[in-house]
C-alpha cells in the first residue's frame, strides 16, 4: 500500500471518529445545560470548548459563551478544525483520495454525513442543535458498522488505528477537563450539578448503562475515572484503545514487514496500563497522569507517521 494511502486511511479514521465525539459532546452539553434539574449554563459550554480545544479560537471570534454561540461554532462553524462540519469535510477529503478501495456503505455514510451541512443548517434553538447531532452520530454509526463488514486488511486497520488514537486523546481530555477545571461558584463536590456533569461525561461515551453495569453503588467520580481510564470492557476507555492500537499495529507489521518505533512505544505504554491502577492515579495526581497521557498519544501518533511514511 502507498503511504500516500495508508495516511489518507489514517486520518480518515482520526477525523470521523472526532465527529463522533465531538457530537456526543455538543449533544450532551445541551442536555446539561437545558434540561438537568440545574442548568449549568456557561460552565457547561466553557468544558466543552476547553475539552476541543476551541476555547482561543471560539474567543477570538468575540461570542458569548452561551448555547447559542458555542453549539453554532462546534458544529456548522467550519473556519476551524474543532467543528463537526470541519472534520466531515476533512474525513470526506480523505475518503475520496482512497474511494475505490471502500466499500460503497462505507463511502455512502461519509457522503450523508456530508451532505447533512449543505446550506449550513442554522443550530440555534435546542431541538435544531439534538436533531443535526443525531443525524450526525446516526451516519458515524453506519461508518463504523461498513467498516466492520469490510476485508480484515490494510485498508481497516489503518482506519481503525486512527481511530483508536483519536478515541484515547479525546477520552483523556474530556475526563481531564471535567476534573481540573473547577465547579461553578457556589456550587459543592457531589452536589446536583457535579452529578450531572459527572453524567455529562459518561453520556458523551456511550457508557451510562455500562456504567450500571459495573457498578453498584451508585454514581461516583472515582468509580467514573476507574471505567474511562482502566476498565477494557468499555471501547472508549484509555486501556480498550491501547489495547485496539496494539492489535492493528500488530496486524500491520506481520502484512507489511514495517515494525519498529510505533510498536515499541505502543506495547510499553500497553504495560504500564496493564499495571495501573486508577486509585493510585487519582492519589498521585490525576491531571498530571492525564496530560502525560495526552503528550504520549501525540508522540506516538507522529511515530506512527514515521514509521509508515506518512507524507
Amino acid at each position: 500500500m502507498l503511504s500516500r494511502t495508508a495516511s489518507s486511511l489514517y486520518w480518515l479514521g482520526r477525523y470521523f471518529e472526532r465527529v463522533d465525539f465531538i457530537s456526543r459532546l455538543v449533544e450532551a452539553t445541551v442536555r446539561l445545560d437545558v434540561l438537568s434539574a440545574r442548568p449549568a449554563g456557561r460552565a457547561a459550554w466553557e468544558s466543552a470548548l476547553a475539552v476541543t480545544y476551541t476555547d482561543v479560537a471560539f474567543a477570538a471570534t468575540g461570542g458569548e459563551v452561551r448555547r447559542r454561540d458555542v453549539a453554532r461554532f462546534l458544529t456548522v462553524d467550519g473556519s476551524h478544525p474543532g467543528s463537526i462540519v470541519y472534520c466531515v469535510e476533512a474525513a470526506r477529503t480523505n475518503a475520496r483520495a482512497v474511494r475505490t478501495a471502500l466499500t460503497r456503505e462505507a463511502w455512502s455514510a461519509i457522503n450523508r454525513a456530508w451532505l447533512l451541512f449543505e446550506g449550513r443548517p442554522p443550530a440555534d434553538d435546542p431541538t435544531a442543535v439534538l436533531n443535526l447531532v443525531d443525524a450526525v452520530k446516526s451516519e458515524t454509526r453506519g461508518f463504523e458498522g461498513a467498516v466492520h463488514r469490510m476485508l480484515r486488511n490494510q485498508t481497516t486497520w489503518f482506519i481503525r488505528l486512527g481511530q483508536a488514537v483519536e478515541r484515547a486523546d479525546n477520552t483523556a481530555r474530556l475526563l481531564d477537563v471535567k476534573y481540573h477545571i473547577l465547579l461553578p461558584e457556589g456550587e459543592r463536590v457531589g452536589g446536583v450539578v457535579d452529578r450531572d456533569q459527572w453524567t455529562t461525561i459518561l453520556q458523551t461515551v456511550s457508557a451510562v448503562t455500562a456504567y450500571r453495569w459495573l457498578y453498584s453503588d451508585g454514581l461516583s467520580p472515582a468509580n467514573v475515572i476507574d471505567l474511562l481510564i482502566a476498565r477494557p470492557e468499555l471501547p472508549r476507555s484509555l486501556a480498550a484503545s491501547i489495547e485496539e492500537t496494539v492489535e492493528v499495529l500488530g496486524l500491520l507489521a506481520r502484512r507489511t514487514g514495517q515494525h519498529g518505533e510505533a510498536d515499541r512505544m505502543a506495547r510499553l505504554r500497553a504495560t504500564r496500563m496493564q499495571r495501573t491502577r486508577s486509585g493510585e492515579v487519582i492519589a498521585s495526581g490525576l491531571h498530571q497522569f492525564l496530560q502525560g497521557f495526552i503528550h504520549e498519544n501525540a508522540l506516538l501518533h507522529a511515530a506512527i507517521g514515521r514509521q509508515f511514511k506518512f507524507g
